[in-house]
């Protein structure tokens, strides 16, 4: 699904009594900077728009505002610095038993500058949401949005994808479109960006959960 800047996203909210049904997904966020695609996912939920609870965010920079913002919203928040681990796959193990011990079973990925092992890929199958700044396939990892300015498309955007080992790649959820503007610079394109980012990330979730759920 790829979404114009100005489409209106609505979440399908489902009624008392199907929420009464249908337990909430139990999400585990992942983040590396200022947490605000965490915000909008705990807004969505706040606000009845997704049915799901945040049960832990991790973060792996000691400065990261996210864990702020966890901690206003009564959110657990766990740092597990990437420094203190031996090798990728020892950090994604430390992960992986801190999702299962909050009883995790989707994880997102909102703005987590890392990247992943088959650890967590095999540990989570399926069920790791990934957002990232572009259009993907074009322009995968952490430059994206220079590499969006270098190129000199007219559009780029942002993709909520399935996570799989083969960074920024697997099965796309929904894209939104952003027009690459004659005076943007990687500042002012990305702060676009992220305006639609916070608009797909709590639609994708919800299309995950039926898509791979059923």
């Amino acid at each position: 699904m790829t979404l114009c800047p100005d489409s209106t996203l609505s979440l399908v909210s489902p009624s008392i009594s199907d929420r009464q049904q249908v337990a909430p997904l139990k999400l585990g966020i992942m983040a590396s900077g200022n947490g605000s695609n965490f915000d909008v996912v705990a807004q969505a939920i706040q606000d009845g728009q997704l049915n799901a609870q945040i049960q832990v965010l991790i973060y792996n920079n000691p400065s990261a505002k996210a864990a702020v913002k966890a901690a206003n919203r009564g959110v657990k928040s766990v740092l597990l610095n990437h420094r203190n681990y031996k090798s990728r796959e020892e950090f994604d193990e430390k992960i992986v038993q801190t999702l299962r011990q909050y009883d995790v079973d989707w994880v997102i990925m909102a703005g987590w500058m890392r990247l992943v092992t088959s650890v967590l890929i095999d540990a989570f199958p399926e069920t790791i949401i990934n957002i990232h700044p572009s259009l993907l396939p074009s322009f995968k990892g952490i430059h994206a949005v220079e590499q969006a300015l270098a190129s000199g498309v007219k559009i780029t955007g942002c993709t909520a994808h399935i996570a799989c080992l083969e960074m920024d790649s697997g099965p796309i959820l929904i894209q939104a479109a952003v027009p690459v503007l004659p005076d943007d610079t990687a500042e002012t394109l990305h702060a676009r960006i992220q305006i639609q980012e916070h608009r797909i990330l709590p639609l994708a979730i919800a299309l995950a959960a039926c898509r791979f759920k059923i």
